[in-house]
């Protein structure tokens, strides 16, 4: 094919006023330009306007760089959903640094892990998590490791224990800047804006780093999957921490929503600020919805406007979904990892749905779906041949991901990176398949996979059967080592408040929609394990799998 010069490239080149590095602290900017006297924060009696939100963010940046925190720093957080944690995600990139969100749920080992794996220069902490933070610091300077600068917060609607670690006061820290502090948009979009630790159940978590083009797409891509309204009512039942919020402390910017804070997940506090607030939108893990589903009626009362949920988990259970539209919750099932901002697949819905019975309606809800507008794939495929499996439904393979909402790679790794990123795709761990129209369906992680007598059984996929039993709150199915059949299903279950059902009861009910090899040979009823995402700690149960079996 001969070649010839491209017109469309000849003396049209980039410059400043035909492009512009996309990054989120352009959407508080706008929110704060057209929305200036918009709610953009509620916390307990504080109302903060998307002016004032965006003054407090360049004081925050003003007082970092004061202190020599600038591109290639590194800034931890540790706070519950609170104001300075909305704060600290456009706060921080304004300075040129990198925001670590540390889990609120580490032990002090793992968070001095955290802070010196990534060089974290300031360290922003809750008096609530003062005692685990003291001990990690004291640890690091034991070993004569560098110690953070130490920002406490007093959050006044907390009234636990906890004495502050060090000598610096937030308000005082952030009242020291300047709010029409100028800042610098990222040299490249493809500059780092978060890092994110993953929950590793083995060895030390990875250092998810993510970039401001993808950080800034992906909030866009949230309110085209969604179909999010121009000032929507958001209540923080998801931890910010976790993937940055799903990105949703950026996504409310763009929409010039308002953020309705949440220190920790409850019933009557949740349902409260719902009816208080006239919340319109909230996201969290299976376990949060069901937390509202079992929740007393009355708490519900009063709340007669639509209220959208968005669910994410490996596989929401398809109980779950019904009981949130019989409470009068749509729910938007997404799917995602923290390599990939959160979520990056949702299962777009048909009109034609509406007319099916409600167990096939249901079932096709419950489904990971289809990738984002702003990903440019999401598939199952042959993890040896990197092909994709064929549209059967049956045929199983690794779900991947591909496009410009998956993470620059992991720090300091560049072996794991590597293998995450193999073939040219993101691999997911993840086992799913394909089904006739695209949608992808999830199994299981590869590891939790059970593998009974030669027959691969899916651990979720006898989750959800045990999820359609009305007793039934929460619930892990793990292999048990078997000398028979190598592995069989050992399901824990936690059953409703005042509910009662037999192991026997629960095995019969499974057979009915399972075939039987498929069945918990054994049930053990105890509470499960989560996250503080709410999501299920395998990895937990299968050690005390592991334990049983060798006691037995």
């Amino acid at each position: 094919m001969p070649t010839r010069p491209n017109p469309y490239r000849q003396d049209l080149d980039r410059n400043p006023a035909n492009h512009v590095p996309l990054t989120p602290i352009s959407l508080i900017e706008w929110a704060a330009d057209v929305y200036p006297e918009r709610c953009a924060v509620v916390h307990g009696d504080l109302r903060c306007s998307w002016a004032e939100l965006y003054g407090r963010a360049r004081r925050l940046a003003s007082a970092l760089v004061a202190r020599d925190i600038g591109d290639g720093d590194t800034v931890a957080v540790m706070l519950p959903n609170t104001p300075p944690m909305v704060e600290a995600h456009f706060g921080v990139p304004m300075s040129g640094a990198v925001l670590n969100c540390i889990n609120t749920r580490l032990d002090p080992a793992a968070i001095a892990f955290v802070l010196e794996h990534s060089a974290s220069k300031v360290l922003i902490v809750d008096r609530e998590f003062a005692p685990q933070v003291a001990t990690a610091l004291a640890g690091l300077r034991e070993a004569g490791k560098p110690v953070p600068f130490v920002i406490d917060v007093d959050d006044p609607v907390y009234d636990g224990p906890g004495e502050p670690v060090g000598d610096n006061d937030y308000e005082a820290f952030v009242a020291g800047g300047d709010p029409h502090f100028t800042y610098a948009l990222p040299e490249d979009e493809w500059d780092a804006i978060g890092l994110n630790y993953t929950s590793g159940t083995t060895g030390n978590p990875k250092g998810v780093v993510v970039h401001h083009r993808g950080a800034y797409l992906n909030a866009l891509g949230n309110v085209v999957a969604w179909n999010l309204p121009r000032h929507p009512v958001y209540l923080w039942t998801l931890p910010m921490f976790h993937c940055n919020g799903w990105c949703f402390p950026w996504t409310l910017a763009a929409v010039a929503g308002t953020n309705v804070c949440l220190r920790k997940v409850d019933a009557a506090l949740i349902f409260g600020l719902i009816r208080e607030h006239r919340v319109s939108h909230y996201c969290g893990a299976p376990i949060v919805h069901s937390t509202l589903i079992n929740a007393p009626e009355a708490l519900r009362e009063g709340i007669d406007w639509p209220v959208k949920a968005m669910v994410a988990g490996a596989a929401p259970p398809a109980a779950m979904i019904e009981g949130m539209g019989r409470m009068g919750f749509d729910v938007t099932h997404v799917y995602g990892l923290t390599e990939v901002y959160g979520p990056a697949a949702a299962c777009a819905r048909h009109e034609k749905w509406e007319a099916l019975p409600l167990a096939e309606r249901v079932a096709k809800s419950a489904r990971q779906g289809v990738r984002y507008a702003v990903q440019q794939g999401c598939t199952v495929v042959d993890p040896a041949t990197m092909r994709e499996v064929p549209r059967d439904g049956t045929t199983m393979g690794e779900v991947v991901f591909r496009g410009n909402i998956v993470m620059k790679g992991y720090l300091k790794n560049p072996k794991a990176s590597a293998e995450a990123f193999a073939g040219g795709w993101f691999h997911t761990g993840d086992l799913g398949v394909l089904e006739p129209d695209g949608y992808v369906r999830l199994k299981d992680r590869a590891k939790d996979i059970i593998i009974s007598g030669g027959e691969n059984i899916s651990s979720i996929e006898v989750e959800d059967a045990l999820y359609t039993h009305p007793a039934v709150l929460a619930c892990g199915v793990v292999a048990r080592p078997d000398p028979k059949w190598g592995e069989t299903p050992l399901a824990f279950v936690e059953l409703r408040p005042d509910a009662k059902a037999s192991a026997e009861e629960l095995i019969a009910h499974c057979r009915e929609r399972l075939a039987h090899f498929k069945c918990p040979r054994e049930i053990r009823f105890e509470e499960i394990p989560k996250t503080s995402t709410g999501k299920i700690q395998k990895h937990v149960l299968r050690q005390r799998a592991g334990s049983a079996a060798a006691i037995g």
